[in-house]
């Protein structure tokens, strides 16, 4: 009875004491965890970026005859001119762009205007319209490839790049359609109320005040679209007929010298340029695409 009430008078029972020390080891424990964890995870997403960078530095011998792991006995960029100069990568890049721009605007300015009236305005079977565009998620690509292909065939349209602009539109609107519906859905319709009592058109409203909005929302979605449509490589492999109209990625799979001989320090120095691009761009559009990410997560 004694001892107890020394200890009581002392401070704390042990017991007691111990708690909190045992708490701070065990977050200490599951921070060096989630430490741990994240840096298996970096090593795992950047190795294959610095075996990348690496191997288009390297000359055909010192893939062949060196190990993998080994650093390129030279920094010199000769692997980047000859993927740009022989390899054609020039001509494929600027494929991809003629193609992909012009069918992300198409995706962008009609999916964000469908997304509009589907959501802001009210008419009979709006409803049924926005159910008729999921359902074209829904189609697998695969089995469209060859009726379009016939399709393009007797309207004269193969041979040019306008198969792939049709095409990109036409399988990214879907999409773009109900997250930008989404997107709308969040914003008050207060605001567009009171901006038709003050005598603005539907159009004036879609341009004035729901674009402006939602273009967080539209960096975000246009990216998403823009990475699908860069990165396709099934669409374009079906549609371009000749090496003169080929994209990044079919270029890339056709990346041979002569006799079909893999030439692997320009195939990798095409690859470093296809892949860091595209990640700078990302890079550079991150805090939007962040900010778009939630915009329409909380109505009000």
């Amino acid at each position: 009875m004694t001892s107890l009430a020394t200890d009581t008078r002392a401070g704390t029972p042990s017991g007691l004491a111990d708690r909190p020390r045992a708490r701070r080891t065990r977050r200490a424990g599951r921070g060096l965890v989630s430490n741990v964890v994240v840096a298996l995870l970096l090593v795992i997403v950047m190795y294959p970026l610095v075996w990348l960078t690496l191997g288009s530095f390297k000359t055909q011998d010192e893939f062949l005859n060196e190990p993998f792991w080994s650093l390129p006995s030279s920094w010199s960029l000769d692997n980047y001119s000859a993927a740009w100069t022989a390899g054609g990568l020039g001509t494929y890049i600027r494929n991809s762009i003629v193609a992909v721009f012009p069918a992300l605007g198409l995706i962008v300015i009609l999916g964000v205007a469908a997304g509009f009236a589907l959501e802001v305005m009210v008419f009979r079977g709006r409803a049924a319209t926005l159910l008729l565009f999921l359902a074209g998620i829904m189609v697998p690509g695969q089995m469209i490839l060859l009726p379009l292909f016939t399709i393009y065939f007797r309207l004269h349209l193969t041979g040019t790049l306008l198969p792939l602009i049709i095409t990109y539109t036409a399988i990214g609107l879907p999409l773009t359609v109900f997250m930008m519906a989404t997107f709308f859905r969040a914003i008050p319709r207060e605001i567009f109320e009171a901006s038709t009592l003050d005598g603005a058109s539907i159009l004036r409203s879609f341009w004035s005040i729901g674009f402006p909005m939602v273009r967080n929302a539209i960096f975000t979605v246009a990216l998403v679209q823009f990475f699908f449509i860069w990165n396709d490589l099934l669409i374009a492999l079906t549609f371009t007929n000749s090496s003169s109209l080929q994209t990044i990625q079919v270029g890339l799979l056709n990346f041979t010298g002569m006799y079909g001989a893999v030439d692997y320090g320009p195939t990798f120095a095409a690859i470093c340029i296809n892949v860091f691009g595209t990640l700078a761009l990302y890079m550079v559009l991150n805090q939007r695409i962040m900010r778009g990410l939630t915009a329409g997560s909380v109505k009000g």
